[in-house]
């Protein structure tokens, strides 16, 4: 009797919830639920009516792997989201959910449930979806590999919030998969200005390598183009000015063998190079201070740096690096003093020479003319 009781209430709390659903849906039909109407509050089932059943602390569901799947959704955190703020709903996400019991998941693992759902986000995110197709996620996750990064492993789930407030948050959450990559960044010149002193004027994993459109230092199109990366803040006058830093960098780059021969090859698609870019010499993630003693480019080091390229370069092999600062009474005097004797010198030789022959040649019409006459 006992279970027959259960059962009857079971039966009853199934209807009721058919009936709520039925009636909060109105004319719209699962059709309709699956359209690309996005704007908030045109959702058809309120979201009090999936909070009813799924905001009930320690609801899970045990997955065909053995996974426990936890299906309950804190009310307070999802209405604090960005998208709890903007009133959009449950089903505007979960597109499948129709009827009421739900139907199974087709998701063997935790893992194929967010495969199953993160493809939802091009619904209201078109573009950034599309972007994401180009990036190393994606290609890694088109190669067999589940474990690629997600809309929703960025971003998160019922929880999504401004990505970038505050700023750490950027790298923190390239953390996740990136752990070794994130401990070098942090303690790097970049790393730890951010996250030590919270210095908003320092590139973060995304002004390097992308938002959605992610790519990675084993692109070689990346790589070939990383100089232009760096100009993005290096030759910015008004931010390098606030630090002291030569806004010379790429054009100083450029003008020097390695980088005209970078350039080149930039312009000339199919050329290959092996030519240094600027994170081959101060490193990826990993670069400090010049003048810090980790630095790769500090003189201590530099003529280490250099033997990567050139094995055999002997120790006064890096003395001729003016790093990127031009030569000036304050950086390398003696260079900017023979510069400066050469730049007057050269000329001065040069003009007095045409001045000789000139002269020499008027002299010469002139004698002539004399002997003409006498004859």
């Amino acid at each position: 009797m006992k279970h027959m009781h259960r059962t009857g209430l079971m039966g009853i709390g199934f209807l009721i919830m058919t009936l709520l659903l039925l009636l909060t849906t109105g004319v719209a039909t699962a059709s309709e639920l699956r359209s690309d109407s996005i704007a908030p509050n045109s959702q058809g089932v309120a979201n009090e009516t999936c909070l009813s059943c799924h905001a009930t602390p320690g609801m899970q569901t045990t997955l065909p792997s053995g996974e426990i799947l936890p299906l309950t959704v804190d009310p307070e955190v999802y209405n604090n989201s960005t998208h709890g703020l903007q009133g959009y709903a449950c089903v505007q996400c979960h597109t499948d959910i129709s009827e009421f019991p739900h139907r199974p998941l087709d998701a063997e693992t935790r893992r194929d449930v967010s495969l199953l759902y993160y493809q939802n986000c091009a619904r209201c995110h078109q573009d950034n979806y599309d972007n994401t197709l180009d990036s190393v996620h994606q290609k890694a996750l088109e190669e067999g590999n589940p474990e690629a990064a997600l809309c929703v492993d960025c971003h998160g789930y019922h929880d999504v919030s401004n990505p970038h407030e505050p700023r750490t948050r950027i790298p923190q959450t390239c953390e996740r998969c990136h752990s070794l990559i994130y401990a070098e960044y942090a303690d790097s010149v970049h790393g730890s200005a951010l996250i030590g002193e919270g210095n908003p004027d320092v590139p973060t994993c995304v002004d390097c390598h992308g938002v959605h459109n992610v790519a990675g230092p084993t692109d070689s199109e990346f790589t070939l183009f990383s100089p232009q990366v760096c100009a993005k803040c290096h030759a910015d006058e008004e931010l390098m000015g606030k630090y002291g830093i030569s806004t010379n960098v790429f054009n100083s780059y450029v003008a020097d063998f390695h980088g005209t021969t970078v350039i080149f090859t930039q312009q000339h698609p199919g050329q290959e190079t092996n030519k240094p870019v600027c994170i081959d010499c101060h490193g990826v993630h990993s670069m400090q201070k010049v003048d810090e003693a980790e630095s790769k480019v500090i003189r201590e080091n530099l003529i280490t740096t250099c033997r990567r390229c050139h094995p055999t370069a002997e120790n006064n092999f890096a003395d001729a690096w003016l790093g990127h600062y031009e030569p000036s009474l304050d950086k390398f005097p003696a260079v900017y003093l023979v510069d400066l004797f050469y730049s007057i010198f050269i000329p001065a030789v040069l003009g007095f020479m045409v001045l000789f022959v000139f002269g020499d040649a008027a002299r010469r019409l002139i004698n002539r003319r004399r002997e003409n006459k006498h004859e």
